[in-house]
């Protein structure tokens, strides 16, 4: 199997995020000699987590447990410093990326690592993104807007018309939910406002015309089986039917679109599962697990494995070709 979906954390020090932003920079805060611990982000408990997220022996221990062969690696989106001035937002990427690098390093045929970029200017996301595919990252994770920007806006556009012109696959992650104090409790940001996040960028592109403008040999997959769009896209497409606002930039029906999309298969149900892979199709669905935290797939590639609905052919593509064509394994 092929996990496209996971993430790590280094094991960033209060000092070294310090120097960056004593407030906003995230770090690591594990006890010596202990397996568990938390992401800080200034003086505040962001998350906990374990030792899988910076340890790559333990976690590829963890791989060979479940079956896994090869699993893509990418940033915890609180790492993305999309908030700071370009420059240092440039550095800190730099630094992340090779990071992350040096964490596969140890297992180069088990991992793989995405870059992040300094998204928040277009010469330096370009450049990173470049660099750090040169250097062993064999794609790039963004997330789904830039503060108040959707995917649509010309600067994002540009930075994906470059990702498809230098062959560099894109995952997009939602973060910096929408909501606000009403989601005030029980996960409801990572439960309701994620999942609409995720839409929202798969829309945007669509609806606005960018895709006319982005050229169709860009490889990008959004996370977590693309949040609400599969199921409301039925919705969409009444909407582009019968009022004209919805087709003012958008000259084809927006489901003709999916066939320029991936998503990962991180929907946890069966029912949703068929329903994506009719909705998108089965070439355009990866093994996703959001590994090692827990609102991820915790057996990776259950939901699959036990898809009845799935010819065999299906569930190899879904947990493993699916991926190797899209990274180009």
């Amino acid at each position: 199997m092929i996990d496209m979906h996971s993430h790590f954390f280094p094991p960033i020090s209060q000092q070294e995020a310090q120097r960056f932003d004593p407030v906003r920079a995230p770090w690591l805060a594990v006890p010596k000699g202990e397996a568990e611990g938390h992401i800080m982000v200034g003086e505040t408990r962001f998350r906990p987590v374990y030792r899988a997220l910076w340890d790559p022996d333990f976690r590829v221990a963890e791989l060979d447990a479940q079956g896994v062969e090869v699993q893509v690696v990418c940033a915890t989106p609180v790492m993305f410093g999309y908030g700071w001035e370009a420059a240092r937002a440039a550095d800190w990427a730099a630094r992340m990326n090779d990071r992350a690098i040096g964490f596969c390093a140890a297992h180069p045929h088990r991992l793989k690592a995405l870059a992040q970029v300094p998204l928040q200017d277009l010469a330096l996301a370009c450049a990173e993104a470049t660099r750090a595919v040169s250097a062993g990252c064999v794609g790039v994770q963004i997330g789904n807007h830039l503060g108040d920007k959707d995917l649509d806006d010309e600067q994002l556009v540009a930075f994906l018309v470059h990702c498809a012109e230098q062959a560099i696959p894109v995952l997009v992650h939602p973060w910096d939910m929408m909501g606000g104090a009403r989601m005030k409790k029980w996960m409801l940001p990572w439960l309701v406002a994620m999942p609409a996040e995720t839409q929202l960028g798969m829309l945007s592109l669509i609806l606005s015309g960018a895709l006319e403008r982005i050229p169709e040999s860009l490889k990008i997959c959004f996370a977590h089986g693309g949040g609400a769009f599969a199921f409301l896209l039925g919705r969409v497409d009444n909407a582009w039917r019968h009022r004209d606002i919805v087709r003012e930039d958008c000259p084809q029906l927006p489901s003709s679109y999916c066939r320029r999309f991936h998503v990962d298969s991180a929907v946890f149900d069966p029912a949703a599962l068929r329903m994506l892979t009719d909705v998108m199709g089965v070439d355009r669905v990866m093994l996703g697990s959001d590994y090692p935290f827990p609102l991820g797939e915790q057996r990776i590639g259950e939901l699959i494995r036990d898809a009845g609905f799935l010819a065999p052919g299906d569930r190899q593509r879904l947990v493993r070709g699916n991926a190797e064509s899209f990274f180009g394994f």
